[in-house]
């Protein structure tokens, strides 16, 4: 009894020290500095007044083994002030008696980097459990233990692919989420098994053909704490990514399965026998369909994105004289399809002379969603003197999804330009040919057509007579 309320103390004391250490609403807990081989030791992280949204492995330590995990919430009233924890608590199970020592680590928690400190535990022998019993005492010690009976222990999670949307337009982004959820009052003992390997074939099973795809590439399965009509579970995305149709086929997922390890528990529980025996269970989601719709009539349906998109420009300079370059920037920005968006409309004038864009792109993929931008950088040559609406010249067209209507990004800039015309530049600088150079030197003086006739017939005349005569010579021989 004192070794157990001397463990409270300690694990009362480090949590003072944690919590002083790190942020106001966060702390990193040990259980008892003593604690028995068959019984479990945690590691708790705890948030004071937010959501415990995501956070690193818990440590690997030589001497224990984890054994799972389970989450705690707690809201409570005073004075009218509402205050919340939230939990998650790592189990761990010794691997032999004796003292061990919990090296310091380190963890992230909610995009925070924490190091917490280690400590010295001992474990010792496995405690005896209490029980009622009228029988002798001496009856059980000397009776063969017969085999262990092993129950079923039913489990609250089920797994689920879902999508934020069940049709899209053509093009339109469709963000897809494969996850595991276990109910807060879930009691079965379950873990990941093999999951990297599942992962890859249910990925290949689950990607559409006919779509662009944007992988979120989630590295670190964490629980996150959610809620479902009115239930609290913690969610674990396996998978998510979003899918852009390239054509109007339905986009149909199909159903997967998940195999996960599940401990069976021992009908009569004993402290010097095993009280669990491994199992599997393979849990399936449900397939589901989505219907791709074609956009609405437009000449450039078949060119245009499909998302939500703002324009941000730039230009070097809005005082412009004529043959002097200048630098423009039309950045498109927003959520959608940001490798697909295709180049400004230009249009041909002899106003400006705009010459092939460097393009740089930026992608992210958070928040359930994929946004970023796409900058095209311009480089451009004033030819005509006058102010100018840039909005007039460089433009680009998307469909907006969510308005269910086209739109225009076209620049609001307005420039001007001073200096002469370039048109005689034009001309002056062209090379018309050697016919032209040699105008100035040749006679202006009128030729009779007819007499330029009449030299090509007696031209004509003596070609033939020489043909005649060479004839005549050749039938003599």
């Amino acid at each position: 009894m004192k070794s157990i309320f001397r463990g409270f103390l300690n694990t009362i004391g480090l949590l003072l020290l944690v919590q002083a250490a790190f942020a106001q609403n966060v702390s990193v807990t040990y259980g008892p500095d003593q604690f028995a081989l068959n019984q479990n030791w945690t590691i708790t992280i705890t948030v004071e007044n937010d959501r415990l949204r995501k956070y690193s492995d818990f440590p690997e330590i030589d001497g224990l083994v984890k054994r799972g995990t389970s989450s705690s919430t707690s809201t409570n009233y005073i004075n009218g002030q509402m205050s919340s924890s939230q939990s998650i608590i790592q189990n761990y199970q010794a691997v032999k008696e004796g003292p061990l020592v919990i090296p310091d680590f380190a963890m992230t928690i909610n995009d925070q980097d924490y190091t917490i400190k280690g400590k010295k535990i001992t474990i010792t022998a496995p405690a005896q459990q209490r029980r009622q019993n009228t029988q002798d005492p001496f009856q059980d010690f000397f009776q063969q233990p017969g085999p262990t009976e092993f129950i079923e222990v039913e489990s609250e999670a089920f797994l689920a692919l879902t999508t934020d949307k069940n049709e899209a337009y053509l093009g339109e982004g469709i963000t897809t989420t494969l996850a595991f959820y276990v109910a807060a009052s879930n009691r079965a003992d379950m873990r990941f098994y093999d999951l990297g390997t599942q992962i890859t074939e249910i990925v290949k099973q689950i990607r559409p053909e006919s779509c662009w795809e944007e992988n979120f590439s989630i590295d670190n399965i964490n629980g996150e704490p959610i809620e479902i009509k009115g239930e609290r579970y913690t969610q674990y995305k396996i998978y998510q990514a979003t899918y852009f149709p390239l054509n109007l086929e339905p986009i149909k997922f199909p159903s997967v399965a998940l195999k996960l390890i599940k401990y069976k528990q021992a009908k009569n529980p004993s402290f010097f026998g095993r009280n669990r025996e491994e199992d599997y269970e393979t849990f399936n989601s449900k397939p589901k369909t989505i219907n791709i719709r074609e956009l609405p009539p437009h000449p450039l349906k078949e060119r245009v994105n499909v998302g939500n998109f703002r324009l941000k420009e730039a230009i070097s300079t809005q005082q412009l004289t004529t043959g002097q370059s200048f630098n423009y920037s039309f950045d498109i920005r927003g959520e959608g399809n940001i490798s697909a968006i295709n180049l400004p409309a230009i249009m041909q004038t002899e106003i400006f002379d705009f010459y092939e864009p460097n393009t740089a792109q930026n992608i992210r993929r958070a928040s359930n969603m994929v946004s970023g931008n796409k900058k095209f950088d311009y480089y451009a040559i004033p030819n005509e003197p006058g102010t100018y609406q840039l909005g007039d010249v460089i433009q680009w067209i998307f469909f907006d999804p969510i308005k269910e209507k086209y739109d225009t990004l076209r620049s609001d800039l307005s420039v001007v330009v001073v200096g002469e015309s370039r048109k005689n530049e034009y001309i002056s600088s062209s090379d018309l040919g050697s016919f032209y150079d040699r105008i100035d030197f040749e006679d202006n003086e009128l030729t009779s057509i007819n007499l330029v006739s009449s030299y090509q017939i007696f031209i004509n005349l003596f070609i033939l007579a020489v043909l005649v005569f060479s004839v005549v010579l050749i039938l003599k021989k």
